[in-house]
């Protein structure tokens, strides 16, 4: 899921002392192969993770992990493992999803199913260093969306963000992580940019995993940087699990929403509030197909999208979602927002 396997290279070689085996950069072949596997109506998050599975396991991994997660994403750990057991799969399975957060010795169990020989004073001196990584990740991730649209050198900021990652990799302590950070801040600031004045502005919301692994919504971010467009996504690891911000969100939404629809659906209405508030040109709401607490938000988006005059683009991805349908109507929703400001 994006650019997170760099932290978790990171974690398990150097915390979990475990080889980590990168899974495969994601293509239409990974969603071809989990899809063939998956149940037809299952939301795609599904058939990525079983299509990652399978291509970590052809390049050699013998144990995965299958996260938790607050939707039906909290289930899956044990489908995925029937169906890759049912395929002839011989490997190890660890489901994070049964640790809870109330009972930290969860946690604990789980991990030394993962090595039995692991030392708790690694990870403890490991993982700090690996959530400064993710904090880094998202921090420089959200500068090159806002200015990417804008560089004056064509694949600058791709070529840096590429280099800054390769970096990260070979990092071995807290004193190298900060010496990096501060090379590829600079190297940022330094790269050349044409901004104009008062530049289109556009906000992405939506559920959790279409809206950061940028195969699965087809390079959304990158069509509209293309076009000049100032990108703004709130959603990421930092913002969504190393800072709790439930309680603001439900008094800033009270509003709109008066209880938690699940998973990102309170965030996904919060920052819509947001950006229709701050004035953005326009909202592109990304989700898989049949994820049932972002379809919930979607009367609520709506209207928000009446309060505040604010175009709402609604796209919903699939196995079998076209790229070239999801460009067209970005093209559709980018002449709107140009006539929307030229009537103003």
């Amino acid at each position: 899921m994006g650019s997170y396997c760099v932290p978790l290279e990171v974690l398990f070689t150097k915390g979990l002392n475990v080889e980590y085996i990168v899974p495969p950069p994601i293509t239409a072949h990974t969603l071809e192969i989990g899809s063939r596997y998956s149940p037809d109506f299952v939301c795609a998050p599904f058939k990525y993770n079983l299509g990652n599975f399978i291509e970590s396991i052809e390049a050699g991994a013998n144990t995965l992990i299958q996260v938790g997660g607050a939707c039906r994403l909290g289930y899956y750990g044990e489908l995925h493992e029937q169906i890759l057991s049912d395929l002839g799969y011989q490997v190890r399975f660890v489901n994070m999803a049964k640790a809870k957060f109330t009972k930290p010795l969860t946690f604990y169990t789980q991990l030394k199913s993962i090595n039995p020989k692991m030392s708790l004073a690694k990870i403890a001196l490991t993982l700090p260093m690996v959530l400064k990584m993710v904090r880094l990740i998202d921090e420089t991730e959200d500068y090159i969306r806002k200015n990417v649209g804008f560089e004056k050198v064509p694949g600058e900021y791709q070529q840096t963000h590429k280099e800054f990652l390769d970096e990260l990799r070979k990092v071995q302590d807290a004193k190298q992580l900060r010496a990096v950070e501060a090379r590829f801040k600079k190297r940022l600031r330094d790269i050349g940019t044409d901004r104009p004045k008062h530049p289109f502005r556009v906000g992405i919301i939506g559920e959790y995993y279409t809206i950061m692994e940028p195969f699965s919504n087809h390079y959304v971010e990158k069509e509209l940087a293309h076009k000049g467009i100032v990108v703004d996504r709130w959603m990421n690891v930092s913002n969504s699990i190393l800072h709790n911000h439930q309680e603001s969100i439900r008094a800033q939404i009270r509003g709109y929403a008066k209880y938690d629809m699940g998973a990102t659906g309170m965030m996904t209405i919060d920052r819509a509030l947001y950006f229709a508030k701050k004035g953005y040109d326009g909202i592109i709401h990304v989700k898989s197909f049949g994820c049932t607490p972002e379809m919930d938000v979607i009367p609520v988006l709506q209207n928000i999208s009446a309060d505040y005059k604010i175009p709402v683009i609604f796209l919903s991805y699939d196995s079998q979602t076209s790229e070239t349908g999801i460009q067209t109507r970005l093209e559709a929703f980018y002449d709107m927002i140009i006539m929307r400001k030229e009537a103003t």
